[in-house]
């Protein structure tokens, strides 16, 4: 079939195409990228979640490319991610930076998050029109992750802009621009920190592969650029799309609002009804591989839906509606698995802390244009607005 994900109204609204999609098969045969490339994708529940740990899937881009002309100048830092690798060189990569995002870590972190969100509502009109993308979703864990791995504050907003412009769909020279901009500076950045030693993230790297961890210099450019954009993409979306769900869904808002205590137990629901992420990152079969009812040939990308997989009815009835008393912790929008986002607690805290803060300074706050105006970003993998125009008071 003709590739269902590059229409414009799919960007805006992918849902009722997973609908479509996954009532026709769970898991089916697309074609998806510039030439059509053969595909699967699924769309169902059990079987993304069966996919995240199928031993048949690799996440090895390095070695399903090899040989193959893309046409692409990608940079090897962004190409080849941590994301992009298998067990063991995966386990190992991980257990290096998995001690900073931690439950205990993050709980450190909680008092910059809470200051640094303060510090945001503090620059929005007190009764008047503000963007909250622009001022808190963006800014919040972009300054957060920043301050972990020791990026100055001259510098953020160009990390910002580079990072966005690695997920610009459809556009590869922008993004291939992107990826060597946002790569050379980590690049001249590591080098600047083992210069001027600090107590950052980005020095504890370093320091590791000083101490026999086996990190290369390749993998530590690599390792940095992860961090820096997946450490902020994903909880920019979160914040943005959880704050749209509770301005069109006055019950969730006033709930919210008034017992700002259970704004916690409401972030597994609010992940699931509008998932940050739509399509998860790269995977391909390393031999022939079953899921549900459908056999998937050896050497063929397969695309899993997180988006699409969070509003299966067969798993969470009335999936559209987001239900406040809803048990949602088995959702998929960090993944599963050994791929798990290892970022989770993080996004969860600042998310937390972004809506507690804000609807305690804002109690009125509410969309200044229709949800229908609204324009989403152009990339499949994330699913997050543009600007979000609300009123303040």
């Amino acid at each position: 079939m003709s590739d269902p994900l590059s229409c414009p109204e799919f960007f805006q609204n992918p849902y009722p195409f997973y609908d479509e999609l996954r009532a026709a098969a769970p898991v089916q045969q697309v074609n998806t990228g510039p030439g059509g490339r053969p595909s699967y994708l699924v769309t169902g529940y059990a079987e993304a979640k069966a996919a995240f740990t199928e031993p048949g899937l690799s996440k090895n881009t390095a070695r399903f490319f090899a040989g193959r002309s893309s046409g692409r100048n990608l940079h090897p830092a962004v190409a080849h991610t941590m994301l992009a690798t298998d067990p063991p060189e995966h386990t190992r990569l991980r257990r290096l930076v998995t001690k900073a995002f931690t439950t205990g870590a993050v709980t450190r972190l909680r008092p910059y998050i809470e200051h640094t969100a303060d510090r945001l509502l503090d620059a929005l009109p007190k009764n008047g029109e503000a963007d909250l993308v622009a001022g808190l979703a963006i800014p919040l864990p972009v300054t957060v992750i920043c301050q972990m791995l020791g990026v100055p504050e001259a510098d953020r907003a160009q990390v910002r802009t580079w990072s966005n412009d690695l997920f610009a769909a459809g556009q590869p020279q922008r993004i291939d621009t992107a990826s060597h901009a946002v790569a050379g500076y980590m690049t001249d950045l590591i080098e600047a920190k083992r210069h001027a030693p600090d107590d950052s993230l980005l020095h504890d790297l370093i320091a590791a592969r000083q101490d026999g961890e086996q990190l290369d210099e390749d993998e530590l450019v690599s390792l940095a650029v992860l961090l820096l954009v997946a450490g902020h993409e994903t909880t920019t979306n979160f914040i943005g799309n959880a704050v749209l769900a509770l301005l069109q869904h006055p019950e969730l808002l006033d709930r919210a609002r008034t017992r700002p205590d259970q704004v916690s137990s409401m972030l597994h629901e609010l992940l699931r009804h509008d998932s940050p992420v739509g399509i998860a990152t790269f995977r391909y079969t390393t031999q022939p591989v079953t899921l549900g009812e459908t056999e998937i040939p050896a050497g063929v990308p397969v695309l899993i839906s997180p988006g699409a997989a969070n509003r299966d009815p067969a798993q969470y009835p009335t999936p559209g509606c987001p239900d406040a008393e809803r048990d949602a912790r088995g959702h998929l929008a960090f993944g599963h698995g050994i791929h798990r986002c290892l970022g989770a607690p993080l996004a969860l805290a600042e998310t937390e802390i972004a809506l507690r803060v804000l609807l305690t300074r804002f109690p009125g706050l509410h969309l200044a244009v229709a949800a229908e105006e609204l324009r989403w970003r152009r990339t499949r993998l994330m699913r997050g607005l543009e600007s979000l125009p609300v009123f303040t008071r």
